[in-house]
């Protein structure tokens, strides 16, 4: 049986919500061992912060910010390969920091309220490093991505974020039913598989929200930093 030529991907200014979440996992498995390492960070994480009450779990978070937007900054790096310097490297990390500092409170509440607040300024990473942007034109920058399209970078992240949990919750059962790993173990391997497709998918999400803005009228180009 001949195998059908899969239909060429949407151009990023129409590109739906499933998609992004479809070219997030084929960025995954074509760069495989480049992109897997980058579920190390919230491997970790979870592992210290199992077991602990809600408002520790929050604690933890917040002090291990730089670690999940080194992450996210590697992400970025891996989805596009863009000339960087340091100082471009430490602004990226530093307003990646800055930008996922409220989520851990704001999750306090409800997801919602994280995710949103994350697709508003979210793309301040990828901002500052693929546009050499200084953090606070990175900030202005990535709030005029989000509000290109909101409602597709709500989404796009949302989407990411259930397809992770569910691929998570299914990986977790098997692993531990069919290979007899302690739960600890098993959780520690799902989320080191699956939590980089979410880094990834955000870094795309860029250039989905760059290419809705360069489309839309109003909008002028930011100065860079």
């Amino acid at each position: 049986m001949n195998r059908r030529e899969l239909p060429p991907p949407l151009p990023p200014e129409t590109r739906t919500v499933g998609q992004l979440v479809a070219e997030s996992i084929r960025l995954y498995g074509n760069r495989f061992w480049r992109v897997l390492p980058l579920g190390l960070a919230l491997a970790v994480i979870d592992q210290i912060t199992a077991g602990r009450r809600i408002g520790s779990q929050a604690v933890i978070l917040v002090v291990c910010a730089p670690i999940l937007s080194l992450a996210y900054v590697l992400a970025c790096l891996v989805a596009h390969e863009t000339d960087w310097t340091r100082a471009r490297f430490s602004r990226a990390l530093a307003a990646g920091t800055l930008a996922f500092l409220p989520v851990p409170f704001l999750a306090l509440l409800y997801a919602l309220p994280a995710g949103a607040w994350l697709a508003l300024v979210g793309l301040v990473v990828p901002a500052i490093l693929y546009e050499d942007l200084s953090v606070s034109v990175g900030f202005k920058r990535a709030v005029r991505l989000a509000r290109a399209d909101y409602v597709h970078a709500l989404g796009s992240l949302a989407t990411l974020v259930i397809v992770f949990v569910l691929t998570r919750l299914v990986l977790v059962v098997l692993l531990h039913g069919q290979a007899s790993a302690t739960a600890r173990i098993a959780a520690f391997l799902a989320d080191l598989v699956i939590s980089p497709v979410v880094l990834v998918g955000a870094a795309l999400l860029y250039f989905d929200q760059a290419a809705r803005v360069r489309y839309s009228p109003d909008e002028q180009p930011l100065p860079r930093g």
